[in-house]
């Protein structure tokens, strides 16, 4: 079933939405909530929770890519179930790794709605300048919270190399953010 057939699901209240859906995608929104929680059974409980809020968000929503609607659910949802858990306890997680990371190039966060508006627009261009390459090792790192080696793996890279990249692309993202005028 193509993805307008099943957003038509879900605008026709079919409960055969969800079915389809996770035939379709549950295997990609569980390999996003895995890659941030490491937990097999948060997962599966935030995977769910996607579903659910698909439901909720069609209608009015109508998305034009099923799966990076979804993938944008399961991942948010994850984000939080992630701050919850480690709001008790602090650790070497992976996500935090990659958060950690990411902490010099990112914005406060603390502003009005049209920064928020003017940043993703930013990012946007600047990963649409990257090379194909370099766009889906930072995408991996820090959309998708793949870990070094599994990116290493998939790219044919050493670890190092990707580290190196990683590195080169941040600082990138820095400058470019400068250059922009968002300020850090």
């Amino acid at each position: 079933m193509d993805d307008k057939q099943i957003v038509d699901l879900y605008f026709e209240r079919n409960e055969a939405a969800i079915k389809e859906t996770e035939q379709k995608y549950g295997k990609y929104c569980y390999a996003i909530a895995y890659n941030i929680l490491q937990d097999r059974g948060d997962s599966e409980e935030c995977v769910n929770d996607t579903y659910l809020n698909a439901w909720n968000a069609m209608p009015p929503q109508r998305p034009n890519r099923l799966a990076t609607f979804l993938g944008r659910i399961t991942r948010n949802l994850s984000l939080n179930r992630y701050a919850q858990k480690t709001a008790e306890k602090r650790g070497g997680h992976a996500t935090e790794l990659a958060l950690d990371e990411l902490a010099e190039c990112i914005p406060s966060g603390e502003g009005d709605p049209t920064d928020e508006l003017v940043l993703r627009e930013a990012i946007n261009r600047f990963l649409r300048e990257l090379p194909r390459v370099s766009r889906v090792v930072f995408l991996q790192r820090y959309w998708y919270f793949r870990s070094i080696k599994a990116i290493a793996a998939d790219a044919d890279m050493s670890e190092n190399a990707v580290k190196v990249m990683l590195h080169r692309v941040r600082e990138r993202f820095l400058h470019f953010l400068e250059k922009e005028g968002i300020a850090l």
